[in-house]
């Protein structure tokens, strides 16, 4: 079965979950370092998905004005 395909909205919702956990003191060491990695990765994913957005919405305005 191939993993779900992760949405934008949810690495956002797993981020802020994450953080409060940190926030809250929630999480030993060996957690602590594992989800800041996780975070890491989400942030860089959040990025990507934010850039192939905003191109999508300009080549879509460049058609619009042709």
């Amino acid at each position: 079965m191939a993993p779900k395909k992760l949405s934008y909205k949810e690495a956002v919702e797993e981020i802020d979950e994450i953080l409060e956990k940190i926030e809250n003191e929630e999480l030993d060491v060996d957690e602590l370092s594992e989800k800041v990695k996780r975070v890491s990765t989400l942030i860089k994913f959040c990025k990507e998905k934010l850039h192939t957005t905003q191109t999508e919405v300009e080549n879509i305005l460049k058609d619009m004005e042709e």
